[in-house]
């Protein structure tokens, strides 16, 4: 009777291994076979787009990412304690030099100023008859009337009230100061932000917070930072002309706002081994906001007889950066290139290429030097020439 154990003849376990030996082998031939099919064959032409070599003028430029800041940033702070009675604008609007911002209830002040005036009036009067009462005085003691004393006491007292008279002038125009204070006017032209003072409330003289702060965006300014062996050459060119910088928005890299380098910082940043510089920006349209971060372009000069590839044709190997050029029979060689920078989509090389070759731009990957090869794209002269 079966206990559940179950038997296998030697013979039959030797078959069944040699049964998968040879499964496997035939999996692996096919394998094989496919792979070696998809190998190119030695005549076939390989499919590639190329692009040629020109020689052209370009700009030497240096690319960085710099941050948008106000050209003149003011907290308006009152400098006379009241009540706000009125807020002459509205958040975030655009106002001009000397226009009206605040207004704070002015009736102390009004107060104050009519106390100054009445003041000097009454010193006024008293100084007028102090001053008659010296004359008087004068002439007796030129008749020996009255003593010496009497009379120099009565000049002092007639000096002492003109004082007090220009001390009371002083003191008015304090006041009229003062009143002035409780009507804050823009002190520049620019963008408001949110309102932090609102109507009714209490203000203390100079209080640590600001009522509003203003940012002028008309001119404005791009910060950016580029590393310290650049600097040389910034100086050079600068002593030369100004120096144009473009601001890209991103989104929007194809409308590059345009300025001028304006400022170099004169230390050099020990910790990042960069320098901090500063570009001016006329900013009509109003594009650029403070706070923005923005990728700039800064055109040192122009170099001439530069050769210039797509970017995307020079690959990089073990022996360093390289293209592929096709020859006039249509095969390709590797060539080793040195490349000097890089402008938009275009490398500069230095070294390695001449005006007029051809070079590959689309499909290195299969390709060997000595490789044929066939012309895909239709904007290159001998394109399918076999």
């Amino acid at each position: 009777m079966a206990c559940g154990v179950e038997y296998s003849h030697p013979r039959f376990q030797i078959s069944s291994l040699r049964a998968l030996l040879l499964l496997t082998c035939l999996g692996l031939l096919a394998g094989c076979s496919e792979v070696k099919s998809q190998q190119p064959k030695a005549n076939e032409a390989l499919p590639v787009s190329v692009s040629t070599v020109q020689e052209k003028t370009v700009p030497v430029q240096l690319r960085t990412i710099g941050r948008v800041e106000a050209y003149a940033t003011v907290a308006i702070k009152t400098r006379v304690g009241g009540e706000i009675t009125r807020v002459h604008f509205q958040d975030g609007q655009e106002v001009n030099r000397g226009d009206l911002l605040f207004t704070l209830d002015p009736r102390p002040y009004e107060a104050a100023l009519a106390e100054a005036r009445a003041k000097l009036l009454r010193d006024s009067a008293l100084a007028k008859n102090a001053e008659n009462d010296a004359r008087r005085y004068e002439t007796l003691f030129e008749k020996n009337y009255v003593s010496r004393t009497q009379y120099e006491l009565a000049r002092a007292n007639a000096d002492a009230l003109k004082a007090t008279i220009e001390a009371d002038r002083a003191a008015v125009e304090n006041a009229r100061l003062q009143l002035s204070y409780c009507f804050i006017h823009a002190p520049i032209s620019g963008q408001t932000g949110s309102v932090l003072a609102d109507l009714g409330n209490m203000i203390k003289a100079n209080a640590d917070d600001a009522m509003l702060v203003i940012n002028q965006i008309q001119p404005i300014y791009v910060n950016f930072s580029v590393a310290e062996r650049h600097l040389p050459q910034i100086k050079k060119y600068m002593t030369l002309g100004e120096l144009s910088v473009d601001a890209l928005i991103p989104g929007e890299e194809d409308r590059p706002v345009a300025g001028v380098l304006t400022f170099v910082d004169n230390t050099v940043d020990k910790a990042s081994g960069t320098i901090v510089l500063k570009a001016t920006f006329a900013n009509q349209e109003k594009r650029l906001w403070p706070g923005l971060f923005v990728n700039v372009v800064v055109t040192l000069t122009t170099q001439p007889h530069a050769i210039v590839v797509p970017a995307h044709a020079v690959q990089t190997g073990q022996q360093g950066q390289y293209v592929f050029v096709v020859k006039a029979d249509l095969t390709v060689e590797s060539r080793p290139v040195t490349v000097g920078s890089q402008l938009d989509q275009e490398a500069l090389v230095d070294s390695g290429l001449q005006a007029g070759e051809m070079v590959v731009t689309e499909g290195q990957l299969r390709l060997t030097t000595g490789a044929r090869v066939e012309i895909k794209n239709t904007d290159q002269p001998g394109e399918n020439t076999r």
